[in-house]
């Protein structure tokens, strides 16, 4: 009999050797997808980017990614995780730092949509990746450490790319915002590499876990995924179309609009500190403001994601978390002293972020086997359908109204519908597991008489 010790063993052992080594491969990732965000204090300017201009650039990043990464996770799934993922890692490294050669916006233009392309498929690969190695009452907080990379970058990114755009400026005759790009994108090319040597595709080859140890996890995710509801193997088409799935989709849209206008626009926001409230900040100084919202965003993500666990609930851990961010972003715009937008910027990134990695631990309990690979990269090509709209919404209303005031109010609006989506999804799948029901025992009775 399997003790709950070799459980105990195995749960210690995978988070030690997964966890942070996905978590690396995301903050460099978020890095190197937002640190245009930074570049863009200088960068708008040596090139001719208006805000709208800009975000459009920021935008197009998500077109790349939306129409690859269907195809991306299906190619994961029947060539393994290992292969798949340190092609990706190795090829948006090489277009991140060809970022340094943009010189006016349809070069920008055409190097964010091909590192889309490239990165495509990175993100839900790893979520479905952690479906095979960890058991669904762990992955809520394992999903939240590993999603704790989105503010970690901004906490570590803020003062890195602000400081090598200072320290840099002029280093083989390269602008601070080239030089950035170069060295901030040369770690996912080498950590490519390292992604091929380092993981495994399953536990029953990792060399790791004892025979033991790996027949017991292999077999406890087995029997999980054999009591996966709703959309079972089925066919890709009929999968991409599922209600279930277009529904965590919709869901997505909302709570990713919060992410990347925050990810996008916040050092905007704290360079606008000098037009609002006579305060000057340095490029470095602005780095570090705007890594505090992030601050606070990683330490709330990790507690939520624990919480959510104990408690065994999602739906109310994403309505809670996706209202308290609508709040605190509205709170931002309308406050007559920094530090409380700071506080206010803080609570909107707690909200935010905390309610991302709960919404991961939707899709398990729905789908399985190719439906579930399927649908977690649709729910997330939905989701990025606001890294398209939000960044070209945000920067228009900008530059049309000369402040962020009415663009808070759009993104309050899509996290207010991503929580009344959580409670729709979660009100359908009660009614169609009750008619389920009733039919089982209406059939049972039939065959009775």
């Amino acid at each position: 009999m399997i003790t709950e010790s070799v459980a105990s063993r195995v749960d210690r052992k995978t988070v030690r050797r997964i966890v942070p080594f996905v978590m690396l491969l995301y903050i460099i990732a978020c890095l190197d997808r937002v640190n245009i965000s930074y570049a863009s204090l200088e960068m708008n300017a040596d090139i001719g980017l208006s805000t709208a201009a800009y975000g459009f650039g920021a935008g197009i990043f998500f077109v790349g990614y939306i129409i690859f990464e269907v195809p991306s996770n299906v190619l994961l799934r029947r060539f393994g995780a290992r292969r798949w993922l340190a092609r990706i890692i190795f090829s948006w490294g090489i277009l991140a730092t060809c970022m340094a050669l943009v010189q006016g916006p349809t070069s920008f233009y055409v190097l964010r949509f091909l590192l889309g392309v490239a990165e495509a498929g990175f993100f839900p690969g790893i979520i479905l990746y952690l479906t095979y190695w960890f058991p669904a009452k762990r992955r809520g907080q394992v999903t939240a450490m590993f999603m704790a990379a989105i503010p970690l970058s901004g906490l570590i990114g803020a003062p890195l790319s602000t400081g090598l755009m200072t320290v840099a400026d002029g280093l083989f005759g390269l602008t601070g915002w080239q030089a950035m790009y170069i060295i901030e994108g040369i770690p996912a090319v080498s950590l490519g590499v390292v992604t091929w040597f380092y993981l495994v595709d399953r536990p029953s080859k990792a060399k790791w876990l004892t025979a033991e140890e790996s027949t017991w996890l292999e077999e406890h995710l087995a029997e999980e995924a054999a009591v996966a509801s709703e959309v079972g193997e089925g066919k890709i088409l009929r999968s991409l179309t599922h209600p279930l799935i277009l529904s965590l989709g919709l869901i997505y849209i909302g709570l990713q609009f919060g992410e990347y206008a925050l990810g996008f626009f916040l050092p905007q926001m704290v360079q606008s500190f000098e037009a609002s409230f006579g305060i000057s900040l340095s490029l470095f100084q602005i780095g570090l403001v705007t890594a505090i919202p992030s601050f606070f965003g990683v330490i709330v993500m990790i507690i939520w994601g624990r919480h959510s666990d104990r408690r065994k609930e999602r739906t109310w851990h994403i309505i809670i978390p996706a209202i308290a961010g609508a709040i605190g972003i509205l709170v931002s715009s309308y406050v007559g002293n920094p530090i409380l937008m700071i506080a206010a910027l803080a609570l909107a990134a707690a909200g935010v972020y905390s309610s991302l990695p709960i919404f991961w631990q939707l899709p398990p309990l729905y789908l399985k086997g190719t439906a579930l690979a399927v649908g977690i990269a649709m729910a997330n090509s939905m989701g990025n359908i606001s890294g398209i709209i939000g960044p070209s919404i945000i920067g228009g209303l900008h530059d049309l109204t000369g402040s962020f005031t009415t663009g808070t109010w759009v993104i309050a609006a899509f996290l207010v519908m991503s929580a009344g989506g959580a409670v729709v999804l979660r009100w359908i799948s009660h009614q169609k597991r009750k008619l389920e029901e009733t039919g089982k025992s209406s059939r049972e009775s039939t065959s009775v008489r």
